[in-house]
């Protein structure tokens, strides 16, 4: 009986076999790549075997091996930047599985994504966000900046924050308020994290940060465009001032019953002295006055769009809009009041370039401040009067002024009538479009000849006489009437 030998020759020969079987099967990949080549290559009458005779025995070749018996996986033999274009164009719904094919595949799905959301503070802090993420451009840390307890599944939203909330928690606390949020120099450290992992940063969004986390980034980060800020204060807007490349900035001041932050006229000074490449300003909850906007307009020549939201501003403000020379488009969205004008119409201005105007959610109480308010846009081509209060068909009357209007849409304004549409815009004779919806009083009829040569209509006023009409010959919407009408029969039936 023949016993074998150990032999350490050969037993590293095995381990180098194994080491290597990576670097072989590319080979063999190669060989067979240029036998098929080469096969192609050759003449016709040279490309047929020769007869096997007895003494012949057929030879294997390496094409008669499919190729997933070399490789125990085919995407090796592609190189990380062809993988990440084949990866880059599968549909986003269909990216977020790719991660459990294998580890190499995990760290190429992180190299796509480019926006997140934190929800857990410590991961940014800890740097594994970049590492997971290394080539992030938006990075929004609001529900980061939140002190919450995980082990609760109860979630409280409350605009761009969620936040856990338990059972022992007392009602005055649901909401966010400043114990509920880190402290501004932990959130200034993330920041500073933040900037030297993400240098081609674009877009941030961030609550409760002070000076030096804004001036962190501002000087790592050359290439932000987009900032919004939570609980801002005129204090943080000196470290804005120093991103020169700022384009769209958001600011969110005072929250009823939550926080309380000033941003005022001189914060609004510093920022339009700095960001003097802005194209679009929303100012939620914010103070100012007259002063503050004549700023913005006369330093941010490149403003574009302006958004005031939930305003603190001062009697007087609008007087300085005109300053905004190159602004497009104006919203406000959930004002209490527009303004409080104290002055003479004639002293008001216009903003010539002004094309979108965009109501919504607002109380419009007075009629001398929004005719004040059309006077400003008086140049304005698309119109938007959504769900506001108090506007009725004398105060609509004001906006005859327009005379270059294209488009009109008018949703949940409940008091103005076909009568009250009819004579404002009887004079507009650039319309071309014209949408209504849910406005009650604006009743459910064919429009008249003033409407023949409008483009584009949309006529919804009334949603119960729209229904009504649907229902019409099916017999629904009375049997329930004669139903309970006889209610009294019901009276004489035996108790059970």
């Amino acid at each position: 009986m023949q016993t074998m030998a150990f032999s350490p020759e050969k037993e590293n020969q095995n381990s180098m076999w194994f080491k290597h079987k990576k670097a072989l099967n590319h080979v063999l990949f190669t060989m067979r790549r240029h036998s098929l080549t080469s096969k192609q290559t050759q003449p016709q009458n040279q490309r047929q075997r020769p007869p096997l005779t007895e003494f012949s025995q057929p030879t294997s070749k390496i094409e008669d091996f499919p190729l997933t018996n070399l490789v125990s996986d085919i995407t090796l033999l592609l190189s990380d930047e062809i993988l990440l274009k084949i990866l880059a164009r599968v549909p986003r719904s269909q990216r977020n599985s790719n991660f459990l094919v294998s580890k190499r595949w995990l760290n190429l799905q992180g190299r796509l994504v480019r926006s997140i959301k934190i929800l857990d503070w410590d991961f940014l802090v800890s740097g594994r966000l970049f590492l997971r993420f290394p080539n992030l451009i938006r990075v929004h840390l609001v529900n980061g900046c939140l002190i919450s307890s995980r082990n609760f599944g109860v979630i409280c939203t409350h605009e761009a924050a969620s936040f856990h909330i338990g059972s022992d928690v007392e009602v005055k606390d649901w909401f966010f308020n400043e114990k509920s949020v880190l402290e501004a120099d932990e959130i200034d450290r993330g920041l500073k994290i933040l900037a030297s992992g993400c240098p081609n940063l674009r877009k941030l969004t961030v609550m409760n940060a002070s000076e030096m986390g804004i001036l962190s980034v501002a000087e790592e980060c050359p290439t932000l465009q987009e900032l919004e800020l939570h609980m801002c204060n005129d204090q943080v807007l000196r470290g804005i001032a120093a991103c020169q490349n700022l384009q769209v900035l958001k600011l969110t001041g005072a929250v009823d019953g939550s926080y309380n932050s000033l941003v005022s006229d001189l914060g609004l000074t510093i920022l339009a002295q700095g960001c003097k490449k802005l194209v679009k300003i929303e100012l939620s909850r914010c103070k100012g006055s007259y002063e503050g906007i004549k700023a913005i307009g006369q330093c941010c020549q490149t403003l574009e769009e302006l958004i005031i939201s939930d305003h603190r501003m001062e009697n007087g403000w609008i007087f300085a809009l005109p300053y905004c020379e190159k602004l497009k488009t104006l919203r406000f969205l959930s004002c209490k009041q527009i303004d409080q004008v104290s002055g003479a119409d004639e002293h008001l201005g216009s903003c010539s370039a002004l094309e979108n105007l965009h109501i919504e959610k607002c109380q419009l109480r007075y009629k001398k401040v929004l005719g004040a308010l059309f006077i400003v846009c008086q140049n304005v081509r698309d119109v938007v009067l959504k769900n506001c209060w108090g506007i009725d068909d004398d105060m609509f009357s004001t906006a005859s002024g327009f005379r270059r209007v294209r488009s009109l849409s008018l949703e949940g304004c409940s008091l103005i009538t076909t009568d009250g549409l009819e004579s404002a815009i009887i004079s507009w004779n650039e319309l071309q479009s014209l949408k209504v919806k849910s406005c009650n009083n604006i009743k459910d009829c064919a429009p008249s000849s003033v409407f023949s040569s409008l483009k584009d209509l949309k006529w919804k006023p009334d949603s119960r006489s729209i229904l009504s009409a649907n229902l019409a010959g099916t017999g629904m919407g009375k049997k329930g009437y004669r139903i309970f009408k006889r209610s009294s029969d019901w009276k004489s039936l035996p108790a059970a």
